[in-house]
């Protein structure tokens, strides 16, 4: 089971990192008025496949380790939930495959900083945070 937990985490590295480059390039499509390129598809298209394997991950985990003693405590079903409805919202970006650039930019966008917002929000019930201050040496 830890190679799993392992995996999920490398995995949530790639997704910061893939979101903040996906942020950067909406940011800059929508500001500079530019149409939305293959590279704005390719980042989001990303972004959303990499939080559907992170689903696909903890899904197992929390099946795998529910079953295999840990149960199914309250803040498993909250990270749970909460990561769910992130990885749903930053799917609404197809919505606008049609949309004007200008449009698909913008809502795009702000998909992603929800997304990403939700996620940080859904760290927060197994105790993520707390885990990243403590390592960090700043609290």
């Amino acid at each position: 089971m830890s190679f799993l937990l392992t995996i999920h985490s490398l995995v949530r590295w790639l997704i910061v990192l893939l979101a903040l480059t996906a942020i950067v390039k909406l940011a800059l499509g929508w500001r500079k008025g530019q149409a939305f390129d293959k590279m704005a598809a390719g980042l989001v298209s990303g972004y959303t496949g990499l939080l559907d394997l992170q689903l696909l991950l903890g899904l197992m985990y929390f099946l795998l380790t529910g079953f295999g003693g840990l149960g199914f405590p309250a803040y498993r079903w909250e990270h749970f939930i909460t990561m769910t409805v992130a990885i749903v919202i930053a799917h609404l970006s197809a919505i606008w495959k049609k949309a004007d650039d200008q449009t698909r930019y913008r809502n795009t966008l702000l998909v992603v900083l929800l997304s990403l917002l939700i996620i940080f929000v859904g760290i927060i019930p197994i105790g993520g945070w707390a885990r990243w201050w403590h390592i960090t040496g700043l609290f």
